[in-house]
């Protein structure tokens, strides 16, 4: 529900809805949470909260760094589902969803796993490694639950791919818009238009886009063809730079970030 409404709003607003995404755990679970909770006052419609994990297959070099440094500095899963918990207690209206890969989550168990992240107040989950093929290991059972299961479209996939990808997805598609990893290049907004009008033919979901979004120009030239924008590595690299020589937080590391957050959220309106 709160997912749908966000694009609501927007889209009652004539705008993108935009998304952030950031790791738990990073660089610290104090300053994470402080960056968590001060991005709805800049202006993010939701929230993508990263689950850190030591082999990830999408996520680049930025957003791997940020995912070493809160293992190392001690975030487990069930962390993740505590700053949830205390984001959805700040926050009650803005969709926090969870993003990450499979494994933690079977170790964790999937029914307990699914059951906590409703009680913390999730509204969905990106699971990057897991195909349509294996919903039944985990998006049938947390769609069941109420938390949507989002899907990524990549360029390519195929007009025969697509319908099995879609076919249990809900809240939103998330179309990546380069190959390869995340933070590395971007697209343009020819090929982003073009995308997001297959989307649409097959998909009454809102159509969101990133992989390669860093910049509110970017942010604005998504915007004028997606529902949704989302920038991940620029944010991980801005938290990143603001650390000090042993990667711990400086004073300016929360401030530096939501300053960025406020910026991207300004081209929300193409």
């Amino acid at each position: 529900m709160r997912i749908a409404a966000a694009f609501e709003r927007a889209k009652n607003e004539t705008r993108a809805a935009l998304g952030l995404f950031v790791t738990a755990g990073d660089p610290d679970p104090k300053t994470s949470l402080e960056i968590l909770l001060g991005l709805p006052d800049q202006g993010v419609d939701f929230v993508e909260l990263g689950m850190p994990f030591s082999d990830p297959m999408a996520d680049g070099p930025a957003i791997q760094a940020g995912s070493l440094r809160a293992l190392k500095g001690g975030t487990k899963l069930g962390d993740v589902l505590a700053m949830a918990r205390a984001f959805r207690d700040r926050h009650p209206e803005v969709p926090l969803i969870l993003m990450g890969y499979f494994n933690p989550i079977y170790i964790y168990g999937v029914e307990r796993f699914i059951t906590d992240a409703v009680n913390a107040g999730v509204d969905g989950m990106i699971m990057v490694d897991l195909p349509p093929e294996e919903d039944q290991e985990f998006c049938l059972k947390a769609r069941d639950a109420g938390l949507d299961f989002i899907r990524l479209i990549t360029p390519t996939t195929d007009d025969d791919r697509m319908p099995v990808v879609l076919a249990n997805s809900s809240g939103f598609v998330y179309y990546v818009s380069i190959t390869g990893i995340t933070g590395t290049r971007s697209a343009s907004g020819d090929s982003i238009g073009q995308a997001m009008a297959r989307i649409r033919d097959a998909s009454d979901l809102p159509a969101v886009v990133g992989f390669g979004i860093r910049t509110p120009e970017q942010v604005r030239e998504a915007a004028a063809h997606a529902d949704g924008v989302v920038v991940g590595s620029a944010i991980v690299d801005q938290l990143a730079a603001s650390l000090d020589d042993n990667g711990h937080a400086t004073a300016t590391t929360v401030s530096s970030v939501l300053e960025l957050a406020k910026s991207l959220g300004e081209g929300r309106r193409p």
